[in-house]
């Protein structure tokens, strides 16, 4: 194992994707079970993820779900990847997270993304717009506030105001340059396009001020990492994610995951296909000695402290095995045979 591997970090965010046969509440109850393997394994966080209106994600409530992990585990780190902080009033955001820090000192991480719903209709139910993104920043320093207890309004946030929970950005673009401005660590996405994901990076270390939460620029890169015994079983493992991602490019709807041999029997126009095979490429996937050469080189490129992985299929005893033998190419767990 390389030292570059071996000094890394590597975590888990899991969307409690929803699989064809199955229902919402087995998804939940699938997340808490790979945290509690998770930590088995050596991994250093678990974190949830937060999607409304969505068929085939479950995890709804961020704060909630990771309630449910933190109290089904002992040592791994928890939080959220994140939570969509224009969805929410800073306030009851802070509330929350210091409800989980008091009740798990010292393991909870706050992962913060500003998107918003995913479609008009939900954005509607939220009671909020498009527009409401645009004030991140001016949200982010609200949030902050109410934990050093800086709030002008004279109310303070109970549990949370003198307690540390590390703040995280999930973020591309003008995102990233709002965790470097705030002196926060940053969660960056998309392997499949390395040179946006790299001018992200080196724009938010040029940009980084230290402030209270974090003295230097710290970097965590997100993307889908399938480990198997063949490249081809490895493959197999992104084929439910990649219809998924097509179909909804497609139908404007994220479906269940479907078992691989059934998505790749099924009929597509060839726009869906495209979307499909799209949806294929650009992951790190293969067997233990190609993902532990892919990692070396990505770690490389992009100088980032931590990997979090976010790997989705509906074959859930194959994902476990994935987690497992990536677990040993970054020597945190047993090689599996």
């Amino acid at each position: 194992m390389s030292s570059v591997i071996a000094s890394a970090r590597f975590s888990v965010l899991d969307r409690s994707r929803v699989r064809e046969g199955h229902t919402g509440a087995e998804a939940l109850r699938d997340t808490v079970r790979l945290a509690r393997e998770a930590e088995r394994l050596g991994y250093h966080r678990f974190w949830v993820a937060e999607h409304h209106g969505v068929p085939g994600v479950a995890g709804s409530a961020p704060t909630v779900l990771a309630a449910a992990v933190a109290g089904a585990t002992r040592t791994i780190r928890v939080g959220t990847g994140g939570v969509m902080l224009p969805n929410h009033r800073p306030l009851v955001v802070a509330e929350q997270f210091g409800v989980l820090e008091s009740l798990f000192p010292g393991r909870i991480d706050m992962g913060l993304g500003r998107s918003v719903g995913f479609t008009g209709g939900v954005r509607r139910a939220l009671g909020r717009d498009k527009d409401d993104a645009e004030d991140f920043a001016g949200q982010l320093r609200e949030l902050l506030g109410w934990f050093r207890g800086t709030s002008p309004t004279g109310v303070h946030a109970r549990p949370s105001e003198g307690l540390t929970v590390p703040p995280f950005v999930l973020a591309m673009g003008e995102g990233a340059r709002i965790a470097a401005e705030a002196g926060l660590p940053l969660v960056i996405g998309d392997l499949r396009d390395r040179d946006r994901m790299r001018r992200g990076i080196d724009d938010y270390r040029a940009r980084f001020r230290p402030s209270p939460w974090a003295a230097e620029p710290y970097v965590v890169v997100s993307g889908t990492v399938a480990v198997a015994g063949t490249p081809e079983a490895a493959r197999r493992l992104l084929v439910p994610e990649a219809w998924s991602m097509a179909h909804a490019r497609t139908h404007g709807t994220f479906p269940p995951l479907p078992p691989a041999e059934e998505a790749e029997r099924r009929a597509m126009t060839a726009k869906e296909r495209g979307f499909y095979e799209a949806g294929l490429d650009g992951h790190i996937a293969g067997t233990q000695e190609q993902v532990a050469a892919e990692l070396e080189n990505l770690l490389k490129e992009t100088g980032a402290a931590e990997v979090l992985v976010t790997t989705s299929t509906h074959d859930r005893r194959a994902l476990l095995d994935s987690y497992r033998r990536l677990a040993a190419v970054v020597g945190r767990g047993r090689t599996t045979g």
